[in-house]
């Protein structure tokens, strides 16, 4: 079923449970979401390939943990898949614990809604990761130096040579070549990467931009790139470039 008005974009809800699934599709289109509305991971690869969505919201408890595997495969991307693998992905589970909040953005998500919520939280997370993302067009291309990020295909490469980057890994260094000479917080990033508002410790931060580094050093032959600013967060270039 979708609505009749398109004001909101649309959305693919993934949800296994029939009653659970119904309320999302009835809720979502009273609020003018287009909505497709799946049960299954199988469903779920159908949609996205013959009407691929602008957000997606994905229950994370599908049996054999496949809605982890649905936000890999989103999140991976190819050139032959339609959708675009940086779309807003809202995760919800009956998880609570930092743990399984970090797990479900580290997997993908850009944000986490533990059951049981209010529709209005669930409403209020759908649209602000969809404002997020609508800043940031996938259509253009960041070059710094002999740095380029081209987020059209969601492919970096350094003096001519592609950098093999995961998702996030991609996320992380296209938000840093925005203004790679600002110290961006580990707050801001955990915001604008992982859709994530932390207010405990996390290593999320420093373990995606510590493999970054390491993979940008292997293609630069060596040049240093992602400085850590202690206590503070990360730059892309180094205080002497």
């Amino acid at each position: 079923m979708r609505s009749s008005e398109t004001t909101e974009p649309l959305v693919l809800v993934v949800e296994g449970v029939d009653h659970r699934r119904a309320f999302l599709e009835r809720s979502l289109a009273a609020d003018r979401f287009t909505v497709v509305a799946v049960g299954s991971v199988r469903e779920a690869r159908s949609a996205l390939s013959t009407s691929p969505p602008q957000a997606l919201l994905v229950d994370l408890d599908l049996p054999d943990a496949q809605g982890f595997q649905l936000l890999r495969e989103v999140r991976s991307g190819s050139p032959e898949h339609r959708w675009d693998p940086g779309m807003p992905i809202v995760g919800l589970s009956d998880a609570r614990t930092a743990h399984d909040v970090v797990r479900a953005i580290e997997q993908g998500a850009d944000d986490h809604l533990a059951r049981p919520f209010h529709y209005s939280e669930l409403l209020a997370r759908l649209r602000g990761a969809v404002r997020r993302c609508a800043g940031a067009t996938i259509c253009d291309e960041v070059r710094v130096g002999a740095l380029l990020v081209d987020r059209r295909s969601r492919r970096a490469t350094l003096y001519g040579q592609t950098v093999d980057l995961s998702a996030k890994e991609f996320a992380l260094l296209d938000a840093l070549a925005r203004d790679p000479h600002r110290v961006l917080t580990k707050q801001e990033l955990l915001r604008d990467v992982w859709g994530y508002i932390s207010t405990g410790r996390t290593r999320t931060v420093d373990s995606h931009a510590s493999r970054l580094r390491r993979k940008l050093e292997q293609c630069g032959a060596g040049q240093r790139f992602v400085a850590n600013v202690w206590g503070v967060g990360y730059r892309l270039l180094p205080e002497a470039a």
